[in-house]
C-alpha cells in the first residue's frame, strides 16, 4: 500500500530500561516515517506517575541517540506540537474529556475505591459495572457540589461490533459488549494512556500508529474515541510479538529469563548499537527481493516497507545477534575497536604485555567487546596446563617431541635480537627446515608453551610478540620444567 509522507511517533513510558521490543517499535516507526520523507515524533507518556523511574527519560533519549534514531519533534529538539511530555499537557486532556461528556460519549463516575473493591470481592467482577453511567444531570451536579472525587469514563456502546483495519493483520472486529467503560481521566486530573495517546496522536497529526500486537484487541476502544470526536482514524501498524527461547527449548514472550532484554544490558555486555539495530530490524520484517542480512540504518531507511512486516511472532536468537555483532566488530574502524578494548583491558593487563599488539589480534576473533577480557586471559596470567595438550594429531606432536623442540629453540629465541612477529616466525621456520620437522609441529609446541591453552587469538610468534621476550622465555622454561617431571 502506497502512502504520502507519513507521520509516526514513539511514545514510551519512562518506567525503566529500554526493552528490545520497545526499541524495535521505535525503529519501525522511525523507518516508516523516513522511508516516505515524513516526520518521526518522540513523546514521553508519563501519566502513570506511580510507575515513573528517575532517570528513565534520559535512558530513552540516550538509546535513541546511540542507535541513530533521530526525531523531528520531541523532548530537547522541541517542535510545533509541544509540549512532548504528557504530564505537561493535563489541561489539554481535561478540555477534550469535557467535550466527550458534553457529547454523551463519556460520563462522570463517583464510585469509590472501596465500592469497586467490594464489587470485585463479592461478584468476582474484574471490570466496572457501569453504576454511574445513567446518573441524571441533577444527580451528577449533586455529587459535584459535595466535592466528591470522580473519574471520567468512556461510554462504550452496549451492542454491535467495532471494526478497524490494521496494515499488518487486516480487518479486526470486536463485540462492543466485551469492552469495559474505561477510565479516560483519573481523579487526580491525569489522563490514562487509553485517552491521552488518542488526543496527542490527533493533535500531532500522527498518520500511522506503530505498536506491538498486544494492542490489537485494545484498539477498538481507541477508534471509538476517534469516531466520537469526529476525527479521521489513523492507520494502525501492529507488530508481531517478540519471543524468547528458554534453555529447555520452550518459546514464550521475551523476558529477562531468556537473557538480556534491554538495549542497555546488551551494550554493557559488549554488543554494538549498530549490530543490535540491524538484528532487531529483521525480527518481524523481511526485505524484498534480496537475501541480504547486513543493513546500515541509511539502507534500512531506503528499503523498509509495511507490506514486508510479518504477522508471525519472531524469536530473539542471542546466537544470531552474536554473529551480527562479530561481523560488525570485524568491520569496525581499528581505532574505535582499540579504544573500546583498551577501556576493558588497560586496568587488568600486566605492563610486559604489548597491549596494542594484543588488541590487534583480538578484533577479528571476538564476537562481543566483552570477549576481549576472557580471550586475552592467557596474556595476563600463566594458566594451569595439562601436558597432554602438547599431543596434536594433525601436527603429529607428542609431549616428548615438544620437549625436544622447546629445548632446541629456547637458546635460539634467547639470542633473537629483534623480538617481532616476522623475525620470530623466520627463526622458527629456519629451525624447522634445519631439523626437517614440520613447521606446524614447531609452532604448536611453542604456542602451547607460551599461551598455555589450545585456542589463541594469534599464532605462536604473534603470541610471543604480545608477551614480550622475558615473559615468553619464562613460560618456555616453565613448560620444560613441567615436561621433565
Amino acid at each position: 500500500m502506497s502512502h504520502g509522507p507519513i507521520c509516526t511517533r514513539f511514545a514510551p513510558s519512562p518506567t525503566g530500561y529500554m526493552h528490545i521490543g520497545n526499541l524495535r517499535t521505535a525503529l519501525y516507526a522511525h523507518l516508516l516515517a523516513k522511508t516516505t520523507g515524513g516526520r518521526f515524533i518522540v513523546r514521553i507518556e508519563d501519566t502513570d506517575q506511580v510507575r515513573l523511574v528517575e532517570g528513565a527519560v534520559d535512558v530513552i533519549l540516550d538509546t535513541l541517540r546511540m542507535t541513530g534514531l533521530s526525531y523531528d519533534e520531541g523532548p530537547i529538539v522541541g517542535g510545533p506540537n509541544g509540549p512532548y511530555v504528557q504530564s505537561e499537557r493535563k489541561d489539554i486532556y481535561r478540555q477534550y474529556a469535557d467535550q466527550l461528556v458534553a457529547k454523551g460519549y463519556a460520563y462522570y463516575c463517583f464510585c469509590t475505591q472501596e465500592r469497586l473493591q467490594e464489587m470485585h470481592d463479592e461478584n468476582g467482577i474484574g471490570g466496572y459495572d457501569r453504576h454511574c453511567r445513567d446518573l441524571t444531570p441533577e444527580e451528577v451536579q449533586q455529587h459535584l457540589d459535595r466535592g466528591e472525587p470522580y473519574v471520567i469514563r468512556q461510554k462504550m456502546p452496549l451492542s454491535g461490533t467495532t471494526t478497524y483495519y490494521d496494515e499488518v493483520f487486516g480487518e479486526i472486529t470486536m463485540d462492543n459488549a466485551e469492552m469495559q467503560d474505561q477510565i479516560l481521566l483519573k481523579s487526580d486530573g491525569f489522563p490514562t494512556y487509553n485517552f491521552a495517546h488518542v488526543v496527542d496522536d490527533y493533535l500531532m497529526q500522527v498518520t500511522h500508529v506503530v505498536r506491538g500486537s498486544e494492542y490489537l484487541t485494545s484498539t477498538p476502544k481507541y477508534v471509538l474515541l476517534y469516531d466520537a470526536f469526529g476525527w479521521q482514524r489513523p492507520h494502525y501498524v501492529h507488530l508481531p510479538l517478540l519471543m524468547g527461547r528458554s534453555d529447555d527449548g520452550k518459546i514464550s514472550k521475551l523476558s529477562k529469563r531468556h537473557g538480556a532484554v534491554s538495549f542497555q544490558d546488551l551494550v554493557n555486555s559488549g554488543y554494538l548499537p549498530e549490530a543490535i539495530v540491524n538484528y532487531i530490524a529483521l525480527l518481524g520484517w523481511c526485505p524484498k527481493d534480496t537475501n541480504r542480512e547486513m543493513f546500515t540504518l541509511d539502507e534500512l531507511r531506503e528499503c523498509f516497507s509495511i507490506d514486508a512486516i510479518s504477522k508471525s511472532p519472531s524469536v530473539f536468537d542471542y546466537e544470531k545477534l552474536k554473529w551480527f555483532n562479530s561481523e560488525y566488530i570485524k568491520q569496525m574502524d581499528p581505532a574505535r575497536f582499540a579504544a573500546a578494548a583498551r577501556q576493558r583491558l588497560q586496568d587488568c593487563t600486566p605492563a610486559h604485555v604489548d597491549l596494542d599488539k594484543l588488541i590487534g589480534l583480538l578484533q577479528s576473533r571476538v564476537a562481543t567487546l566483552d570477549e576481549v577480557v576472557e580471550m586475552s586471559r592467557f596474556a595476563r596470567e600463566r594458566l594451569p596446563l595439562d601436558t597432554e595438550l602438547y599431543t596434536n594429531k594433525k601436527n603429529k606432536t607428542t609431549p616428548e617431541l615438544c620437549r625436544t623442540i622447546l629445548e632446541d629453540v629456547r637458546p635460539l629465541l634467547a639470542d633473537c635480537a629483534v623480538w617481532e612477529n616476522t623475525a620470530l616466525f623466520e627463526l622458527l621456520k629456519e629451525y624447522a627446515a634445519a631439523t626437517e620437522r614440520k613447521a606446524g609441529a614447531i609452532m604448536w609446541a611453542v604456542r602451547i608453551a607460551v599461551a598455555r591453552q589450545g585456542v589463541t587469538p594469534g599464532g605462536a610468534t604473534e603470541v610471543m610478540e604480545v608477551l614480550g621476550k622475558e615473559e615468553a622465555l619464562g613460560r618456555i622454561d616453565l613448560a620444560l620444567e613441567e615436561l621433565n617431571r
